[in-house]
């Protein structure tokens, strides 16, 4: 346990002087149920610091980085930040899921890719920073894990809009979004989301509600066409 979260603190380049924070960060609630742990053991509570934490450095960088944009459209673009989609495909940079305690029960449904687990867990491990090395390590781990590249986490959190565009200037065919899966309690619920141009499939993605799950699809769907257009310019 402790040799596989190393390989987590090595990829994030910070070590903690409290490991037991960082166990307790990736210890997901279905994992500490199963344990017969007190609640308290689970990620929710760090979940619930990080969150502060994450949009207050957010709100900090936007209000400097964008000296001219009205405070509406910086509250916009914050919400896009650090919704769960958008902390999700931030997590797999650093392949977050694969180091989060889970139940059997929440492994063997796919919990491990599941955008609710592992953005809660992203949160978690923002706490958990935070409560170990202060507010500066979390901040420089904020910057560099999920306000990095901008342009390109403009590309994924306006996805639909920028595919629709794409689409609607290049193909006949229309845009459309199928439900390919649905499933869990109404509290937790999961779905899977397939883009479609046409009858043509060109990207899938999961996501707690059908929005977060057509987001992902559609910026998948982005990556797919875009990698097409650059293959056709080289031939």
């Amino acid at each position: 346990m402790n040799r596989k979260l190393n390989e987590l603190e090595q990829s994030i380049g910070y070590s903690f002087q409290n490991f037991k924070l960082l166990e307790h960060a990736m210890t997901h609630s279905s994992y500490a149920n199963e344990q017969r742990w007190d609640k308290s053991r689970c990620n929710e509570r760090l979940e619930f610091l990080g969150d502060a934490v994450l949009e207050l450095v957010t709100s900090d960088f936007l209000y400097h980085k964008y000296g001219d944009r009205p405070e509406g459209e910086l509250t916009k673009t914050r919400a896009s930040l650090v919704c769960e989609s958008t902390l999700a495909f931030c997590a797999e940079s650093i392949r977050l899921g694969e180091y989060l305690f889970l139940g059997k029960g929440e492994e063997a449904t796919g919990g491990r890719s599941r955008h609710s687990v592992v953005s809660d867990g992203m949160e978690a491990l923002i706490g958990a920073i935070y409560l170990d090395g202060g507010f500066a390590n979390a901040k420089e781990f904020i910057n560099r894990f999920v306000l990095n590249d901008m342009e390109h986490k403009q590309l994924f959190y306006d996805s639909k809009t920028i595919l629709q565009e794409i689409v609607q200037s290049r193909f006949h065919d229309p845009l459309t979004y199928d439900l390919l899966k649905e499933e869990g309690p109404d509290h937790n619920k999961s779905f899977l989301v397939r883009a479609m141009i046409g009858d043509r499939e060109i990207g899938q993605g999961e996501g707690r509600t059908k929005k977060a799950a057509e987001q992902t699809a559609a910026y998948r769907g982005i990556l797919t066409l875009k990698k097409e257009e650059a293959d056709t310019a080289c031939i």
